[in-house]
Order: C-alpha cells, then sequence, then structure tokens
C-alpha cells in the first residue's frame, strides 16, 4: 500500500510511463481514496502542461537566472 509520500516520489516515472505495472496500479489505488493526493497529481500535471508552452524568452531575465541557479544546484550529484 501506497502513502501520499509515496506518490510524491513516484510521480514524476507514473506521469512518464516508467513505472512498472503493479505499482502504477497501487498509485491509482490510492489516487481513488486519497483527494488530497488527486488534487496535488492534477495541479502537478497542470503545471507541467503551463511550463512546457513557455519559451526561454518568456521569462524576465532575472527570474530565468534564479531559475538556472536553482536547477543546476539540484542536479548536479
Amino acid at each position: 500500500m501506497l502513502r501520499c509520500r509515496d506518490i510524491v516520489e513516484l510521480l514524476g516515472d507514473y506521469l512518464d510511463g516508467d513505472l512498472d505495472p503493479a505499482t502504477a496500479e497501487a498509485l491509482k489505488a490510492h489516487l481513488a481514496d486519497c483527494r488530497e493526493c488527486t488534487a496535488f497529481v492534477n495541479t502537478y500535471r497542470g503545471t507541467v502542461r503551463v511550463t512546457r508552452q513557455l519559451k526561454e524568452e518568456d521569462l524576465p531575465l532575472p527570474l530565468r537566472d534564479r531559475l538556472l541557479t536553482f536547477l543546476r544546484r539540484h542536479t548536479q550529484s
């Protein structure tokens, strides 16, 4: 049985279709019973959809710089 914190960790793979079938079904079952996680997933999906439509030049320079700094810091191993 998955917990709410598991959903956060699995969400990217779930939306990309990269989870094994048993885990994907467990995640779907959790979402069927958890309004909070369903709201989180829907918000996440909407955010991804909107951000995919943005072009780099749409971002104000200070925001772009902060975002790049954040991403570089959090993607370094």
